[in-house]
Protein backbone atom coordinates (compact mmCIF):
# COMPACT_ATOMS: atom_id res chain seq x y z
CA UNK A 1 0.00 0.00 0.00
CA UNK A 2 1.63 3.63 -0.50
CA UNK A 3 1.21 5.56 2.34
CA UNK A 4 3.04 8.19 4.25
CA UNK A 5 3.25 6.63 7.73
CA UNK A 6 3.63 9.06 10.01
CA UNK A 7 5.79 8.65 13.30
CA UNK A 8 4.81 5.98 16.00
CA UNK A 9 4.51 8.99 18.67
CA UNK A 10 2.93 10.85 15.93
CA UNK A 11 0.46 8.10 15.61
CA UNK A 12 -0.13 7.45 19.34
CA UNK A 13 -1.12 10.77 19.55
CA UNK A 14 -3.52 11.05 16.78
CA UNK A 15 -5.04 7.45 18.52
CA UNK A 16 -4.47 8.59 22.31
CA UNK A 17 -6.34 11.96 22.06
CA UNK A 18 -8.22 11.32 18.77
CA UNK A 19 -6.99 14.17 17.05
CA UNK A 20 -7.91 14.44 12.85
CA UNK A 21 -5.95 15.68 10.29
CA UNK A 22 -9.68 17.13 9.09
CA UNK A 23 -10.29 18.14 12.42
CA UNK A 24 -13.22 16.21 12.74
CA UNK A 25 -14.10 14.74 16.32
CA UNK A 26 -12.94 10.87 16.50
CA UNK A 27 -16.27 9.60 17.83
CA UNK A 28 -18.62 8.97 15.26
CA UNK A 29 -21.56 11.33 14.91
CA UNK A 30 -24.62 9.40 13.80
CA UNK A 31 -26.84 10.68 11.19
CA UNK A 32 -30.56 11.65 11.49
CA UNK A 33 -32.52 8.31 9.67
CA UNK A 34 -32.70 8.64 5.99
CA UNK A 35 -35.63 10.90 5.20
CA UNK A 36 -35.87 12.90 7.85
CA UNK A 37 -36.58 16.81 7.42
CA UNK A 38 -34.70 18.66 9.38
CA UNK A 39 -35.30 22.27 10.31
CA UNK A 40 -33.14 25.52 8.48
CA UNK A 41 -30.29 25.87 10.17
CA UNK A 42 -26.98 25.84 8.45
CA UNK A 43 -24.15 24.66 10.43
CA UNK A 44 -20.98 26.87 9.07
CA UNK A 45 -17.57 25.29 10.28
CA UNK A 46 -15.52 27.50 11.70
CA UNK A 47 -12.98 29.74 9.33
CA UNK A 48 -15.23 28.87 6.60
CA UNK A 49 -16.99 31.69 4.59
CA UNK A 50 -20.59 30.07 2.99
CA UNK A 51 -23.08 31.42 0.92
CA UNK A 52 -25.75 28.99 0.89
CA UNK A 53 -29.50 28.77 -1.01
CA UNK A 54 -31.73 26.05 -0.73
CA UNK A 55 -34.97 26.14 -3.27
CA UNK A 56 -38.02 23.69 -2.93
CA UNK A 57 -39.37 23.82 -6.12
CA UNK A 58 -42.66 21.95 -5.09
CA UNK A 59 -43.42 24.14 -2.49
CA UNK A 60 -41.71 27.44 -4.71
CA UNK A 61 -39.79 28.51 -1.51
CA UNK A 62 -36.46 28.49 -0.31
CA UNK A 63 -35.63 26.45 2.98
CA UNK A 64 -32.17 27.85 3.57
CA UNK A 65 -30.83 31.71 2.67
CA UNK A 66 -27.21 32.54 4.03
CA UNK A 67 -25.01 35.27 2.10
CA UNK A 68 -27.33 34.18 -1.22
CA UNK A 69 -26.16 37.48 -2.77
CA UNK A 70 -22.16 37.42 -1.73
CA UNK A 71 -20.32 36.79 -4.46
CA UNK A 72 -17.94 33.99 -5.02
CA UNK A 73 -15.19 33.00 -7.78
CA UNK A 74 -17.09 30.62 -9.42
CA UNK A 75 -14.11 28.12 -10.05
CA UNK A 76 -15.97 25.19 -12.45
CA UNK A 77 -19.33 26.06 -11.62
CA UNK A 78 -19.19 28.68 -14.27
CA UNK A 79 -19.23 25.70 -16.64
CA UNK A 80 -23.03 25.53 -16.71
CA UNK A 81 -22.79 28.92 -18.60
CA UNK A 82 -20.34 27.98 -20.87
CA UNK A 83 -22.44 25.14 -21.66
CA UNK A 84 -25.97 26.93 -21.86
CA UNK A 85 -24.54 30.14 -23.79
CA UNK A 86 -22.99 27.31 -26.65
CA UNK A 87 -26.34 25.53 -26.45
CA UNK A 88 -28.51 29.14 -26.78
CA UNK A 89 -30.62 28.84 -29.73
CA UNK A 90 -29.00 26.08 -31.97
CA UNK A 91 -32.11 25.38 -34.14
CA UNK A 92 -35.41 23.47 -33.35
CA UNK A 93 -33.65 20.12 -32.45
CA UNK A 94 -30.72 21.68 -30.57
CA UNK A 95 -27.90 18.99 -32.47
CA UNK A 96 -24.44 19.01 -31.20
CA UNK A 97 -21.68 18.44 -33.68
CA UNK A 98 -20.00 14.91 -32.47
CA UNK A 99 -16.84 17.34 -31.60
CA UNK A 100 -18.74 19.50 -29.13
CA UNK A 101 -20.16 16.94 -27.52
CA UNK A 102 -16.80 15.07 -27.06
CA UNK A 103 -15.90 18.56 -25.05
CA UNK A 104 -18.75 18.86 -23.37
CA UNK A 105 -20.07 15.90 -21.84
CA UNK A 106 -16.46 15.24 -19.97
CA UNK A 107 -16.46 18.98 -19.10
CA UNK A 108 -19.74 18.70 -16.91
CA UNK A 109 -19.42 14.90 -15.68
CA UNK A 110 -15.49 15.03 -14.80
CA UNK A 111 -15.31 19.13 -14.70
CA UNK A 112 -12.42 19.00 -17.68
CA UNK A 113 -10.90 22.16 -17.85
CA UNK A 114 -9.22 21.93 -21.53
CA UNK A 115 -12.99 22.11 -22.61
CA UNK A 116 -13.73 24.92 -20.58
CA UNK A 117 -10.51 26.68 -22.24
CA UNK A 118 -11.54 25.75 -25.60
CA UNK A 119 -15.33 27.44 -24.96
CA UNK A 120 -14.17 30.71 -23.11
CA UNK A 121 -11.35 31.47 -25.54
CA UNK A 122 -14.12 30.50 -28.78
CA UNK A 123 -16.95 32.16 -27.68
CA UNK A 124 -16.13 35.54 -25.85
CA UNK A 125 -14.43 34.91 -22.99
CA UNK A 126 -15.78 37.69 -20.27
CA UNK A 127 -18.54 38.41 -23.19
CA UNK A 128 -20.22 34.82 -22.29
CA UNK A 129 -20.95 35.69 -19.35
CA UNK A 130 -22.27 39.21 -20.21
CA UNK A 131 -24.62 37.36 -22.40
CA UNK A 132 -26.02 34.47 -19.68
CA UNK A 133 -26.37 37.31 -17.00
CA UNK A 134 -28.59 39.91 -18.91
CA UNK A 135 -31.99 40.25 -18.36
CA UNK A 136 -32.63 38.94 -21.70
CA UNK A 137 -31.42 35.48 -21.01
CA UNK A 138 -31.18 34.19 -17.74
CA UNK A 139 -31.26 37.93 -15.51
CA UNK A 140 -28.74 37.34 -12.99
CA UNK A 141 -27.98 40.00 -10.26
CA UNK A 142 -24.87 38.94 -8.99
CA UNK A 143 -22.53 37.29 -11.77
CA UNK A 144 -20.00 39.08 -13.23
CA UNK A 145 -16.84 37.81 -15.81
CA UNK A 146 -13.53 38.12 -13.65
CA UNK A 147 -12.04 40.85 -13.02
CA UNK A 148 -9.64 43.24 -14.64
CA UNK A 149 -6.59 41.80 -15.43
CA UNK A 150 -7.84 38.50 -15.88
CA UNK A 151 -9.39 38.02 -18.77
CA UNK A 152 -8.54 34.43 -19.43
CA UNK A 153 -9.64 32.78 -16.14
CA UNK A 154 -12.53 32.07 -16.43
CA UNK A 155 -12.82 30.64 -12.96
CA UNK A 156 -12.67 33.98 -11.62
CA UNK A 157 -16.32 34.97 -12.66
CA UNK A 158 -18.21 35.82 -9.48
CA UNK A 159 -21.40 33.85 -9.19
CA UNK A 160 -23.83 34.08 -5.79
CA UNK A 161 -25.75 31.39 -4.12
CA UNK A 162 -28.93 32.89 -5.38
CA UNK A 163 -27.83 33.40 -8.90
CA UNK A 164 -26.86 29.85 -8.89
CA UNK A 165 -30.39 28.51 -7.87
CA UNK A 166 -31.49 30.65 -10.96
CA UNK A 167 -28.96 29.23 -13.43
CA UNK A 168 -30.61 25.59 -12.28
CA UNK A 169 -34.08 27.14 -12.13
CA UNK A 170 -33.52 28.11 -15.80
CA UNK A 171 -31.89 24.40 -16.84
CA UNK A 172 -35.14 22.98 -15.86
CA UNK A 173 -37.78 24.92 -15.96
CA UNK A 174 -37.53 27.25 -18.87
CA UNK A 175 -34.72 25.63 -20.99
CA UNK A 176 -35.46 23.62 -24.08
CA UNK A 177 -36.10 20.19 -23.59
CA UNK A 178 -33.12 18.57 -25.39
CA UNK A 179 -30.90 21.28 -23.80
CA UNK A 180 -32.09 20.20 -19.92
CA UNK A 181 -32.16 16.51 -21.10
CA UNK A 182 -28.58 16.52 -22.05
CA UNK A 183 -27.10 19.32 -19.17
CA UNK A 184 -29.00 17.28 -16.43
CA UNK A 185 -27.81 13.52 -17.56
CA UNK A 186 -24.62 14.76 -17.49
CA UNK A 187 -24.61 16.31 -14.39
CA UNK A 188 -26.24 12.85 -13.11
CA UNK A 189 -23.15 11.03 -14.62
CA UNK A 190 -20.81 13.48 -12.71
CA UNK A 191 -18.00 10.96 -12.02
CA UNK A 192 -16.23 10.59 -8.27
CA UNK A 193 -12.66 11.37 -10.16
CA UNK A 194 -12.93 14.60 -12.19
CA UNK A 195 -10.34 15.05 -15.15
CA UNK A 196 -7.96 16.41 -12.81
CA UNK A 197 -8.26 13.26 -10.15
CA UNK A 198 -9.53 15.36 -7.57
CA UNK A 199 -12.14 13.48 -6.29
CA UNK A 200 -15.52 15.85 -6.79
CA UNK A 201 -18.18 13.35 -4.87
CA UNK A 202 -17.97 16.11 -1.58
CA UNK A 203 -21.10 18.18 -0.43
CA UNK A 204 -24.32 17.19 -1.87
CA UNK A 205 -22.96 13.72 -3.40
CA UNK A 206 -21.66 12.40 -0.16
CA UNK A 207 -24.73 14.25 2.11
CA UNK A 208 -27.81 12.43 -0.26
CA UNK A 209 -28.39 8.89 -1.81
CA UNK A 210 -29.06 9.39 -5.29
CA UNK A 211 -30.96 10.63 -7.42
CA UNK A 212 -28.97 13.94 -7.54
CA UNK A 213 -27.30 15.70 -9.89
CA UNK A 214 -23.63 18.12 -9.59
CA UNK A 215 -21.59 20.52 -10.72
CA UNK A 216 -18.79 21.22 -8.18
CA UNK A 217 -16.04 23.70 -8.22
CA UNK A 218 -12.63 23.35 -6.15
CA UNK A 219 -10.11 26.16 -6.82
CA UNK A 220 -7.11 27.14 -4.71
CA UNK A 221 -3.74 25.58 -3.62
CA UNK A 222 -4.78 22.41 -2.72
CA UNK A 223 -1.67 19.12 -2.85
CA UNK A 224 -2.52 17.19 -6.14
CA UNK A 225 -5.21 15.11 -6.54
CA UNK A 226 -5.35 10.71 -5.33
CA UNK A 227 -8.38 9.72 -7.30
CA UNK A 228 -8.22 6.83 -9.62
CA UNK A 229 -7.82 3.04 -9.41
CA UNK A 230 -4.05 1.44 -8.96
CA UNK A 231 -1.97 2.57 -11.71
CA UNK A 232 -3.95 5.49 -12.26
CA UNK A 233 -0.99 9.11 -13.00
CA UNK A 234 -1.27 11.54 -10.42
CA UNK A 235 -2.49 14.91 -11.02
CA UNK A 236 0.38 17.26 -12.89
CA UNK A 237 -0.45 20.44 -10.91
CA UNK A 238 -2.61 21.84 -7.91
CA UNK A 239 -5.70 22.25 -8.22
CA UNK A 240 -7.15 25.48 -9.87
CA UNK A 241 -10.93 24.61 -11.30
CA UNK A 242 -9.83 27.38 -13.57
CA UNK A 243 -6.92 27.48 -16.18
CA UNK A 244 -3.30 26.96 -15.27
CA UNK A 245 -1.52 29.17 -13.08
CA UNK A 246 -4.50 30.52 -10.85
CA UNK A 247 -2.44 29.46 -7.88
CA UNK A 248 0.58 31.63 -8.43
CA UNK A 249 -1.28 34.69 -9.48
CA UNK A 250 -1.48 37.60 -7.02
CA UNK A 251 -4.73 39.07 -6.96
CA UNK A 252 -5.90 42.05 -9.20
CA UNK A 253 -6.12 45.59 -8.13
CA UNK A 254 -9.96 46.34 -7.75
CA UNK A 255 -10.79 42.77 -7.27
CA UNK A 256 -10.85 42.66 -3.75
CA UNK A 257 -14.87 42.17 -3.71
CA UNK A 258 -13.93 38.74 -4.56
CA UNK A 259 -11.87 36.64 -2.27
CA UNK A 260 -9.35 35.09 -4.78
CA UNK A 261 -6.79 33.68 -1.97
CA UNK A 262 -8.64 31.64 -0.16
CA UNK A 263 -9.32 27.89 -1.28
CA UNK A 264 -12.47 27.64 -2.42
CA UNK A 265 -15.22 24.28 -2.59
CA UNK A 266 -18.71 24.48 -4.30
CA UNK A 267 -21.52 21.93 -4.03
CA UNK A 268 -24.20 22.93 -6.86
CA UNK A 269 -27.12 21.12 -7.65
CA UNK A 270 -29.99 18.97 -7.17
CA UNK A 271 -31.41 16.38 -5.18
CA UNK A 272 -34.83 14.29 -4.99
CA UNK A 273 -37.03 13.15 -7.24
CA UNK A 274 -38.03 15.52 -10.24
CA UNK A 275 -34.99 17.39 -9.20
CA UNK A 276 -37.18 18.59 -6.03
CA UNK A 277 -34.78 20.76 -4.47
CA UNK A 278 -31.53 22.87 -6.24
CA UNK A 279 -28.78 23.45 -3.60
CA UNK A 280 -26.03 26.36 -3.86
CA UNK A 281 -23.11 25.43 -1.56
CA UNK A 282 -20.25 28.01 -2.33
CA UNK A 283 -17.38 28.41 0.38
CA UNK A 284 -14.12 29.20 1.21
CA UNK A 285 -11.89 28.25 3.81
CA UNK A 286 -8.29 29.61 5.57
CA UNK A 287 -5.49 29.82 3.39
CA UNK A 288 -3.58 26.53 3.97
CA UNK A 289 -6.85 24.34 4.29
CA UNK A 290 -6.10 20.82 2.78
CA UNK A 291 -8.97 19.58 0.42
CA UNK A 292 -9.60 16.81 2.79
CA UNK A 293 -10.02 18.89 5.31
CA UNK A 294 -11.98 21.24 2.69
CA UNK A 295 -14.00 18.44 1.60
CA UNK A 296 -14.97 17.40 5.18
CA UNK A 297 -16.46 20.94 6.05
CA UNK A 298 -18.53 21.08 3.09
CA UNK A 299 -19.84 18.16 3.62
CA UNK A 300 -20.51 18.98 7.17
CA UNK A 301 -22.31 22.13 6.51
CA UNK A 302 -24.17 20.58 3.58
CA UNK A 303 -25.41 17.54 6.04
CA UNK A 304 -27.03 20.32 7.76
CA UNK A 305 -29.32 21.53 5.50
CA UNK A 306 -32.67 21.47 5.53
CA UNK A 307 -33.43 19.92 1.56
CA UNK A 308 -37.00 18.80 1.29
CA UNK A 309 -36.61 15.18 -1.06
CA UNK A 310 -33.28 14.26 -0.08
CA UNK A 311 -32.21 11.46 1.28
CA UNK A 312 -29.45 10.43 3.63
CA UNK A 313 -27.45 7.77 3.82
CA UNK A 314 -27.40 5.18 6.22
CA UNK A 315 -23.75 4.85 8.27
CA UNK A 316 -21.94 6.47 10.85
CA UNK A 317 -18.91 9.13 9.92
CA UNK A 318 -15.63 9.09 11.25
CA UNK A 319 -12.87 10.83 10.65
CA UNK A 320 -9.62 9.35 8.94
CA UNK A 321 -5.49 9.80 9.14
CA UNK A 322 -2.71 9.73 7.46
CA UNK A 323 -2.15 9.99 3.27
CA UNK A 324 -2.85 8.16 0.54
CA UNK A 325 -5.14 5.89 2.07
CA UNK A 326 -6.48 3.08 -0.28
CA UNK A 327 -10.30 1.95 -0.42
CA UNK A 328 -9.54 -1.56 -1.76
CA UNK A 329 -12.16 -4.01 -3.31
CA UNK A 330 -11.59 -5.91 -0.86
CA UNK A 331 -10.65 -5.93 3.00
CA UNK A 332 -7.07 -7.54 2.26
CA UNK A 333 -4.35 -5.50 0.94
CA UNK A 334 -4.28 -7.72 -1.89
CA UNK A 335 -7.56 -6.79 -3.54
CA UNK A 336 -7.75 -4.02 -6.08
CA UNK A 337 -7.48 -0.15 -5.15
CA UNK A 338 -10.56 1.66 -5.88
CA UNK A 339 -9.19 4.79 -5.19
CA UNK A 340 -6.93 7.50 -2.39
CA UNK A 341 -8.88 9.23 0.14
CA UNK A 342 -8.19 12.92 0.22
CA UNK A 343 -5.87 13.08 2.95
CA UNK A 344 -7.95 13.34 6.56
CA UNK A 345 -11.65 13.25 5.65
CA UNK A 346 -14.35 12.54 6.63
CA UNK A 347 -16.06 8.99 5.57
CA UNK A 348 -19.20 6.85 5.83
CA UNK A 349 -19.20 3.69 7.06
CA UNK A 350 -21.12 1.21 6.70
CA UNK A 351 -20.30 -2.13 8.38
CA UNK A 352 -17.09 -3.56 9.31
CA UNK A 353 -15.78 -7.03 8.47
CA UNK A 354 -12.34 -8.80 9.75
CA UNK A 355 -9.87 -9.54 7.48
CA UNK A 356 -6.21 -9.31 6.40
CA UNK A 357 -4.09 -7.35 9.79
CA UNK A 358 -2.32 -4.44 8.51
CA UNK A 359 0.49 -2.78 11.10
CA UNK A 360 1.26 0.13 11.55
CA UNK A 361 4.15 -0.09 14.74
CA UNK A 362 3.41 -0.17 17.03
CA UNK A 363 -0.62 -0.85 16.25
CA UNK A 364 -1.90 -4.07 14.45
CA UNK A 365 -5.86 -3.75 12.74
CA UNK A 366 -7.55 -6.70 11.52
CA UNK A 367 -11.14 -4.96 11.32
CA UNK A 368 -11.72 -3.04 7.73
CA UNK A 369 -14.37 -0.36 7.54
CA UNK A 370 -17.06 -0.44 4.58
CA UNK A 371 -17.43 2.47 2.53
CA UNK A 372 -21.16 2.28 0.47
CA UNK A 373 -20.14 5.38 -1.11
CA UNK A 374 -16.71 4.13 -2.50
CA UNK A 375 -18.10 0.49 -2.49
CA UNK A 376 -14.81 -0.35 -1.18
CA UNK A 377 -12.77 -0.76 2.16
CA UNK A 378 -10.33 0.93 4.47
CA UNK A 379 -8.21 -0.90 6.96
CA UNK A 380 -10.02 0.32 10.34
CA UNK A 381 -6.06 1.30 11.38
CA UNK A 382 -6.52 4.70 9.41
CA UNK A 383 -9.89 5.99 10.85
CA UNK A 384 -10.05 8.48 13.87
CA UNK A 385 -11.10 6.05 16.95
CA UNK A 386 -9.55 4.26 19.89
CA UNK A 387 -10.63 1.20 19.80
CA UNK A 388 -9.89 -1.68 16.28
CA UNK A 389 -13.56 -2.41 15.89
CA UNK A 390 -15.57 0.34 15.21
CA UNK A 391 -18.38 1.60 18.29
CA UNK A 392 -22.11 1.27 16.90
CA UNK A 393 -21.14 -0.06 13.76
CA UNK A 394 -22.50 -3.48 12.53
CA UNK A 395 -20.71 -6.06 11.18
CA UNK A 396 -21.29 -6.54 7.32
CA UNK A 397 -23.28 -9.54 6.07
CA UNK A 398 -21.82 -12.33 4.70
Amino acid sequence: MRMLLRGAAALAAVVSVASLTSGAAAQPRPEKPAGTTRAAAAQIPPGVTAGVAVYDRHAGAFTEQVNESAQFRSASVVKLLLALDFLWDRGPDYTIPAADRARLEPMLRSSNDAAANYYWSTYGGSAIIDRMAHPDRLDLRDTQGPPAGYPGYWGYTAVSARDTVAIYRYILEKAPAPVRTFIMDNLRASTRCASDKFDQHFGIAGAFDRPWAVKQGWAGKYADGTCGPQGAAGAARAATGEGAGEAERPAARGAAELDLSRPALHSTGTVGADDRSIVAVLTTHPVGTSYGKAYTDIGRLTRSLNVPGGVRPAGTWFGTWSEFVNVRKGPTTGHDRITQLPAGVEVLVGCQVRGQVVNVPPYSNDWWAYLPQYKGYISNIYISSPDNRLPNVPECAE
